[in-house]
């Protein structure tokens, strides 16, 4: 799969030469390693009166880059920046700026900001959420023991598997510093809406009466949960909130795909290990409002403090 990305002025001398030996643009996109729009488009906007020449090909293409930058003004990347800070990815920043119509910027154009001001030795890129690659999870499937009276997820209603309405929600635990305390989330699998709360520790108990706080007063039907023992209390919790709880698979965490995302999202602002027992009540309502009010692909962009809000009644 090709993702677009600028051509080098290599790369031009290289297409120039394949031109000229008579290849076809879907055989010189196939040998340059780029998609074969990127040579047509290449072709259209640099070619010249004397036809396609790489060393003009390579100013036209750079002067047509700084004349984009230029048009971005250094209050702008202000704007931009702090919004960065607050953990926003560069694709709701550009759309939010295309929405309340302050300026055009696209994504791409943030991300390579953001990696110039990285190569520069800033600190930008320490606020995006992907720095580095997942680990494979190893193990056997019955190391976390038995939970009892569990409901697969499988038996789980097609209304939540589809996202078709509110009151679906996923669960899981946040461990802090050397296995003391934990923050429980909570996500709702429609609206994106999260509720959290601290535990000082990670107990079944501390966990049931967490999770029936946290979930009072908002609509609740189903609950999915991973298969850590701090959710043995399950059957406790479906009577206090009258709701049904279901079981992931052991190790499936996709089926909890928005729980994980969000428990993600946390992690940026409380690191693995952070000593949850530094932290305060504020500093989870801090974050929780953080990730309420931020704009969402998924939601067309609403935050799903606004989604939640505009279709409780419908």
């Amino acid at each position: 799969m090709y993702t677009y990305s600028q051509l080098t002025q290599v790369q031009r001398y290289q297409i120039y030469a394949l031109l000229k030996i008579g290849h076809l643009q879907t055989e010189i996109a196939a040998i340059v390693g780029v998609h074969k729009s990127t040579i047509s488009r290449e072709l259209r906007r640099n070619r010249g009166r004397r036809g396609y020449r790489p060393k003009q090909a390579q100013r036209f293409a750079q002067a047509r880059q700084n004349k984009a930058q230029a048009r971005i003004k250094s209050q702008d990347w202000q704007q931009v920046e702090s919004l960065i800070s607050l953990k926003w990815s560069p694709e709701q920043i550009s759309d939010h700026c295309r929405e309340n119509q302050l300026f055009q910027i696209s994504d791409e154009w943030i991300y390579q900001y953001v990696y110039k001001d990285k190569r520069e030795g800033g600190s930008l890129w320490k606020h995006l959420r992907c720095q580095k690659k997942r680990k494979k999870r190893y193990g056997s499937y019955d190391k976390r023991g038995q939970i009892l009276n569990r409901t697969s997820i499988d038996e789980r209603p097609q209304a939540a598997e589809d996202r078709s309405r509110l009151g679906d929600w996923e669960a899981d635990t946040i461990i802090g510093k050397g296995k003391k305390g934990a923050i429980v989330t909570l996500v709702d699998r429609k609206s994106r809406y999260l509720r959290m709360g601290l535990v000082k520790q990670r107990t079944k108990k501390a966990v049931r009466e967490k999770m029936i706080a946290l979930l009072s007063g908002f609509s609740v039907h189903t609950i999915t949960c991973d298969n850590g023992k701090e959710f043995a209390d399950h059957e406790m919790v479906a009577k206090a909130l009258d709701a049904k709880v279901y079981f992931a698979h052991p190790y499936a965490s996709w089926e909890r795909g928005t729980n994980e995302n969000t428990n993600g999202l946390i992690r940026q602002y409380f690191p693995k290990h952070t000593d949850f027992y530094d932290l305060k009540q504020e500093d989870i309502v801090f974050v929780e409002h953080q990730l309420n009010t931020r704009p969402r692909k998924c939601l067309s962009f609403s935050s799903p403090m606004v989604f939640l809000k505009n279709h409780s009644c419908t």
